[in-house]
């Protein structure tokens, strides 16, 4: 366990040294395993494998950003009710906050408002703004790159690693060949996987949410389908995000249903969906996914912990295949040959 936790950060350490270039590298690999399986399947019904590379690369492109732009426009159309709702609620946790168990003051309330002004107007917050407006430029940058980069993996892959294992002995190409290939298997099936837990439970939070009548409940509920890919901790934070929206909007009642009802998805999720579809891809202890995804927290922030699990994960493998322990391929979430690069 130990050996996969280094080899991980040692991994995650090293896209960090390099930012703009081995992070695209890394999340375009990751996507190219998960992709794959469908250019494979275009190709074997006699697609041309340009072809079948450019209908997935546009095709999930298209879904991506016909999802971006249905929330821009939900949120447009909705802003007004917001406003609304937002100042109502604003009302009622104040007669809560005054009212309630906590009796908390109007003075202590305006030294609160008065500190987040001062923080908004101060220098402080204008050079962090300067310096969020180069991070979002630099992340389109590595976004651009990583498309890029994720085209040609799909459509050369294994030109790729032909020619990058050319550089080994020829005793150890054959090894290396099948640590790739079963890499490629968990990367795709983690990727999947997490996909489509994380899609029941954007699906169930969202749901709730318009039920109840919450507002911008589509883009809640996409946030928690987000929030999936990050193990652990990504979907409790977005679900906490929906509940703090619900408590905001519609009151404490609403906020307690969302709240019971994110714990009985966190409860679908660990107890049958994460053991009947993560069980045989990933076979890493608990504790060895907590430790990942702790260190590659704080050497990369959200990337690391994105990161974190699938690079153990693929550690693991590799280790498993050299040292001759993976007698068999691993179970993957779909089709289970063939790698991306």
């Amino acid at each position: 366990m130990l050996l996969v936790i280094t080899l991980a950060s040692v991994i995650v350490w090293a896209m960090t040294s390099v930012p703009l270039v081995m992070i695209p590298v890394t999340i375009a690999l990751i996507l190219a395993s998960a992709i794959s399986p469908l250019v494979r399947w275009l190709t074997a019904h006699r697609w041309p494998r340009a072809l079948a590379v450019a209908a997935s690369f546009v095709g999930i492109l298209a879904v991506f950003g016909g999802v971006i732009t249905g929330i821009v426009f939900l949120i447009r159309a909705q802003s007004k009710e917001l406003a609304v709702k937002f100042t109502a609620g604003i009302e009622q946790l104040h007669q809560f906050l005054n009212n309630g168990p906590f009796k908390v003051s109007d003075e202590q309330l305006r030294s609160v408002a008065d500190s987040i002004q001062r923080f908004f107007t101060s220098s402080s917050f204008g050079a962090e703004a300067l310096t969020g407006a180069r991070t979002v430029a630099e992340i389109l940058a590595g976004l651009v790159l990583m498309v890029v980069i994720l085209f040609f993996f799909l459509k050369d892959g294994e030109k790729i690693r032909n020619f990058l294992f050319g550089f080994l002995p020829a005793a150890h190409r054959g090894k290396a060949h099948l640590a790739a290939e079963r890499s490629a298997v968990v990367l795709g099936g983690y990727v999947r996987g997490t996909a489509l837990i994380a899609a029941v439970n954007g699906v169930i939070i969202g749901t709730m949410l318009a039920i109840l009548g919450v507002p911008l409940a589509l883009p809640l509920g996409v946030f928690v389908f987000i929030g999936g890919f990050i193990p652990i901790v990504g979907s409790t934070a977005a679900g906490t995000l929906a509940v703090g929206v619900a408590l905001i909007s519609n009151g404490p009642v609403t906020s307690l249903i969302v709240l019971a009802v994110l714990i009985a998805a966190n409860q679908l999720e660990h107890h049958f969906l994460q053991p009947v579809l993560m069980g045989k891809v990933l076979s890493i202890h608990g504790l060895a996914i907590l430790l990942a995804l702790a260190i590659g927290t704080m050497l990369a922030g959200i990337i690391g912990a994105l990161l974190a699990v699938p690079t153990a994960a693929v550690a693991w493998t590799a280790i498993k295949t050299w040292t001759g322990r993976g007698d068999t391929a691993p179970a993957g979430i779909g089709p289970a040959d063939g790698t991306a690069a």
